[in-house]
């Protein structure tokens, strides 16, 4: 499908298809088919394709809905938005690169107790949990912290 919005080509037939979703059956009023496409320019756009029920759907006479298809332009925003909801974990980060979480992490020098040292890497050894997370699960269960 090609189409012209706001003065820029949206072309299946040109773009690369970076993802997708259906669901429903092809013979059912709500089936729904959705493709994520990358022009080659950076720019985003789905398209949309779907039976008399879905979001898709044309107005074929009074009162009467058939098969329905559309280009819908897309911010990055709205691309990355769709692909959170619609693709797997996988699927998004082959698209848009792999998500780096932030440290929330603050390092502290402690003086502690000996015994407690060798207890806390004794328990990183048996379980592989490191000791800050244990102690920040200790503190956490005392009632510290957010989470």
């Amino acid at each position: 499908m090609k189409k012209i919005i706001n003065g820029k080509v949206y072309n299946t037939q040109t773009a690369k298809c970076v993802g997708e979703m259906s669901w429903g059956n092809m013979s059912d009023f709500a089936y729904c088919n959705e493709e994520l496409y990358r022009k080659s320019t950076g720019e985003y756009f789905l398209f949309g394709e779907g039976g008399g029920m879905s979001k898709y759907a044309k107005s074929s006479e009074q009162n009467s809905w058939g098969w329905g298809e559309a280009i819908i332009p897309m911010t990055l925003e709205e691309a990355k938005a769709w692909a959170e909801e619609h693709l797997d974990g996988d699927e998004y980060e082959k698209i848009f690169g792999i998500i780096e979480e932030p440290d929330t992490t603050t390092r502290i020098n402690w003086t502690l107790d000996a015994d407690i040292v060798e207890d806390l890497r004794q328990r990183t050894v048996d379980t592989g949990v490191p000791v800050s997370r244990a102690v920040s699960d200790v503190l956490r269960a005392a009632g510290y912290g957010k989470k």
